[in-house]
């Protein structure tokens, strides 16, 4: 029980930080840099924070067996490309959609399940069901108003990164939090910043690299808490608990950038909220460890040798 409200708090901490992402990301945009050099920096800066203070504080969070390795690097590996289409996405359309889009990843996260020997519930089969009934809401704004490349490409960073979930939830079981957060960041850093090497090379100007500041902050923080709440409460519920994350980010697109939405998308905005609140009439199923079935199935670490 009370690894449970560990968990719901990390949880809860985890999506505050993150709903600060994409307020942050937009106001880097909108200072002129560009995405790769959004997501690049941010991320190899929030490894290199968090290397050095496990190297200083606490070595043995360095240990990690190689199956456990390789589940981080293809979480890093598919949350990575995600990011990118993310950062991408918001030079196209504002904030609050743009997180109303991605808080879809939960969702996505059921269907990933599913293909692991997770079945959702009828509950969850249902919620899919509202989730998309909102975005066809979301999406439901005057002609020219709604990007559609902008509205595909996040909605494509949400399903990656709820691809990445479960990854991490599997390797959890035997990995402690902070050493899964250091490997998965270290990995994201291989993919995102040789692609702005390769494909941009645009260095920020002196005065605009705050939002970059704030964001390694935040994907520092939201990332350890986030890993947390995973190892106590599973990928599912921790998604489910994202809500907090989208509230974040609404006030202050509003407050910050003076965004708003129309009728329609706070309709389908309710809707999507409503899918994300029944998720206290879902039973957990956390205490259950996974078996070797499922696509990843190969990410359980082998038993111990028999010694007799």
């Amino acid at each position: 029980m009370l690894k449970r409200k560990a968990g719901v708090r990390a949880a809860l901490v985890s999506a505050g930080f993150f709903g600060l992402t994409p307020i942050f990301g937009k106001l880097a945009v909108n200072s002129g840099i560009t995405p790769l050099a959004v997501v690049g920096f941010r991320t190899i800066m929030a490894a290199l924070l968090l290397l050095l203070i496990t190297a200083i504080l606490n070595k043995k969070y360095l240990f990690i067996y190689p199956a456990g390795l390789i589940g981080c690097g293809l979480a890093g590996l598919l949350n990575g490309v995600g990011s990118i289409f993310y950062y991408a996405s918001l030079t196209r359309i504002n904030a609050s959609l743009g997180q109303l889009l991605y808080s879809l990843y939960p969702l996505f996260v059921a269907i990933v399940l599913f293909f692991d020997s997770q079945p959702p519930s009828r509950l969850t089969a249902f919620r899919i069901f509202l989730a998309l009934v909102a975005v066809t809401f979301l999406t439901n704004a005057p002609s020219g108003t709604v990007d559609i490349i902008g509205v595909l490409q996040m909605l494509l960073a949400s399903l990656l990164y709820a691809a990445h979930l479960p990854v991490n939830q599997r390797v959890l079981y035997d990995i402690p939090a902070p050493t899964v957060t250091l490997y998965t960041l270290i990995a994201m850093s291989l993919v995102v910043f040789p692609a702005f090497l390769f494909f941009d090379r645009t260095i920020p100007q002196a005065g605009t690299w705050w939002p970059i500041i704030g964001l390694t902050l935040v994907t520092f923080l939201a990332r350890l808490s986030l890993f947390l709440g995973i190892k106590h409460l599973g990928g599912m519920q921790t998604a489910l608990l994202g809500l907090l994350e989208l509230l974040v980010t609404l006030g202050l697109s509003i407050i910050w950038l003076h965004e708003s939405l129309t009728t329609s998308q706070w309709l389908g905005a309710s809707i999507l909220c409503l899918s994300t609140l029944l998720v206290y009439f879902e039973k957990p199923n956390i205490n259950r460890k996974p078996g070797r079935g499922g696509w990843l199935g190969w990410l359980t670490p082998p038993p111990p040798p028999d010694l007799r």
